[in-house]
């Protein structure tokens, strides 16, 4: 159900819309903060985060209020809150918009939250190549101290908070929250064995919670409207998948962007509704749902779920595409929400240039700790590369299932899975295609001049 909302994005493209005037007359800026630190406990802030069934907008889907719960005072150490804007994943481009437009949100979202979890320093995480992002964060952070939104007794309340935004050095591996730690202390970006989690043992050894950068900015309005309401926003909260979230749309579309939805979009409304269709007036041919990670459906893919008790049987028969997108049916339809933005892929796109696009990348950004994952992205590349210049094998072909496979659930962190999720999409949809490779139907010799070789998509 396609429902248009402005709660995150009422400032964007206002003259100034970052600042802190602009924020305060047109958004209610700070009001939420004000409300929670002079008439709720800390107790209660948590209870009513779980009201607002807002799902973590990093990709995982984490109840972000079960996640606040799981933090408790260490009678030694403070607590910490660390906001992840790595951002790093191709085909995603959600979180820089409301750093660049709306960073006053996330400051608001940081106090809130410090409070619940009971800390006292937040740390923005932001990409290295997100300059514009930093400088308006600590632009934004300057105007809140002036006002004494953050500082010592930020609303009169004896709670000190302060945010700090930290540089990455543009990893991907550091969008996984416990490399993002490890590269936050000053150590290499490589993934922590879990337990202890992050909240027991996270920054510096401390209490942790780590938050995605568009969960938090979704907090000040969930407070401020009521989070029982704001998941009642969502056309499928019954799935407690609740409020509204930026959804993104890029590739083959003629509109590319970001918007603001309710919970609950179908793919064929972001694509034709929002992103005013295919590029040309071509067919759709496939769609990666929720960034690079999450695997591909194919644009005449239709649900089968029988039975009623399945998740998916209201839209059993049908499309693919007029499937709400929520973290819940997502994972019931074999792919993933993930970051919610959508990669589109017009008729004539060969899968397996895309397919070598992915591997290339992945290889590189393996940051080498895991030997399935090193090892594995790498032969996943050298066999795509074969593929797209005509010497690869039917038996080379074959060998990327198991490889895939030996990859997955083997390694400390998900990077190795979002390695192998998309190469294994790739084959179970495009199999046809792939073999059509090896049999020289689509080889090197053809590639320049081929309707299927379009510009890149990532």
């Amino acid at each position: 159900m396609l429902k248009r909302t402005n709660y995150l994005t009422k400032v964007y493209g206002l003259p100034n819309g970052w600042q802190l005037y602009t924020y305060e007359r047109q958004a209610n800026g700070y009001e939420a903060a004000r409300r929670v630190l002079t008439t709720m406990t800390p107790e209660q802030v948590v209870g009513e985060a779980k009201k607002a069934n807002i799902r973590g907008r990093g990709g995982a889907g984490f109840p972000m209020g079960v996640k606040w719960s799981f933090m408790r005072p260490h009678p030694t150490k403070p607590a910490y809150l660390v906001i992840n804007a790595d951002e790093g994943e191709p085909g995603t481009h959600k979180d820089r918009t409301l750093m660049e437009q709306n960073p006053h949100a996330i400051i608001e979202g940081c106090i809130i939250g410090c409070y619940a979890i009971g800390a006292h320093v937040a740390y923005i995480y932001v990409r290295d190549e997100l300059h514009r992002s930093k400088e308006r964060l600590w632009g934004a952070i300057r105007e809140a101290k002036s006002k004494g939104y953050l500082g010592p007794r930020p609303f009169g309340k004896d709670h000190a908070v302060d945010v700090v935004v930290h540089t990455g050095a543009g990893a991907y591996i550091c969008g996984e929250e416990t490399a993002l730690l490890n590269s936050l202390e000053g150590r290499r970006g490589e993934p922590r064995l879990k337990p202890p989690f992050p909240a027991q043992a996270g920054a510096f050894g401390c209490p942790t919670t780590v938050n995605n950068l568009e969960t938090i900015a979704a907090v000040p309005t969930a407070f401020l409207i009521g989070c029982e309401e704001f998941s009642k926003l969502s056309a499928i909260h019954h799935l407690n998948d609740g409020g509204v979230r930026l959804y993104g749309v890029n590739g083959h579309v003629k509109k590319p962007g970001v918007f603001e939805c309710a919970v609950g979009l179908t793919l064929r409304e972001l694509i034709y509704d929002l992103g005013g269709g295919i590029k040309d007036d071509k067919k759709l041919f496939a769609v990666i749902p929720g960034g690079s990670s999450t695997p591909v459906l194919r644009a005449g893919d239709i649900v089968s779920a029988p039975d009623e008790k399945s998740l998916l049987h209201p839209w059993h028969g049908r499309s693919v595409l007029d499937v709400p997108l929520g973290v819940d049916t997502f994972r019931n339809l074999g792919t993933m929400l993930g970051t919610c933005c959508t990669t589109v892929m017009a008729e004539g796109t060969d899968p397996v240039l895309a397919f070598h696009n992915l591997m290339q990348f992945y290889r590189h950004e393996s940051c080498g700790q895991c030997t399935p994952c090193r090892e594995g992205s790498a032969w996943l590349f050298r066999i795509a590369e074969k593929l797209v210049v005509g010497t690869c094998s039917m038996d080379e072909l074959n060998q990327l299932h198991d490889i895939a496979n030996n990859i997955m659930g083997n390694t400390i962190c998900a990077f190795g899975e979002g390695t192998a999720m998309p190469a294994l999409g790739f084959l179970k949809k495009f199999r046809k295609e792939f073999e059509a490779h090896v049999k020289g139907e689509q080889g090197a010799n053809n590639i320049r001049s081929s309707s299927l070789a379009i510009e890149p998509l990532f």
